[in-house]
């Protein structure tokens, strides 16, 4: 099972540079030993504020209490924070070896607010339209990965894996989807992580 964690880390006033460098010494080799066992699957930096560390992280695990063993083992886990959203295969995933894009990556959540009163017959349309869209996007290389998200209050998600020249490209990209009109749309731009295994 995958699993997106945000993980943000707050260093106690007063630590030494010394202890600093050397617990992210031990977090970038322990990184490298939980993506070889296939735990760790990417890692991204966000916008950061000024003094902040925040790190978002693809995860794969059995299960929630095998997630959990994983985080705890990070030595950096003493001062951090984290934060897994449980992920499940969306039906127009392009499937986790279809990353040929290249690129800017930028994480998307879609939130989708059916119109009431919609026909069952238009909503099949735009759904049609939409598999065959993301098809199309992950051909040209800037869909890399699609999963459902936990539905909240009753609304459908989804977390999309995104590649683009540029956020103005990415912005075109999601407003040529067809359910753009019924989307909440979250880009987050991203920046290489650098225990990143893909990197």
């Amino acid at each position: 099972m995958e699993y997106l964690v945000t993980m943000i880390t707050h260093v106690p006033a007063g630590t030494s540079q010394e202890a600093v460098d050397d617990v992210r010494a031990r977090e970038a080799a322990h990184t490298r030993e939980l993506a070889a066992q296939g735990h760790v699957l990417r890692l991204w930096r966000p916008p950061q504020a000024p003094g902040e560390w925040r790190t978002i992280g693809l995860f794969a695990a059995a299960d929630n209490d095998q997630l959990e063993l994983v985080l705890q083992s990070m030595p950096l886990r003493v001062w951090r924070t984290d934060d897994a959203t449980p992920l499940t295969p969306h039906p127009n995933d392009p499937g986790a070896t279809r990353d040929t894009g290249t690129g800017a990556e930028f994480l998307t959540t879609f939130t989708i607010h059916v119109p009431d009163g919609t026909p069952n017959e238009k909503v099949d349309d735009v759904t049609r339209r939409e598999a065959e869209t993301a098809h199309e996007q992950a051909e040209l290389g800037h869909l890399s990965r699609l999963w459902e998200l936990p539905r909240d209050s009753g609304a459908s998600r989804s977390l999309g894996l995104w590649r683009a020249r540029d956020a103005a490209q990415m912005q075109q990209i999601v407003e040529s989807l067809p359910l753009y009109a019924w989307m909440e749309v979250v880009t987050t731009p991203l920046t290489p992580h650098p225990s990143d295994p893909a990197t």
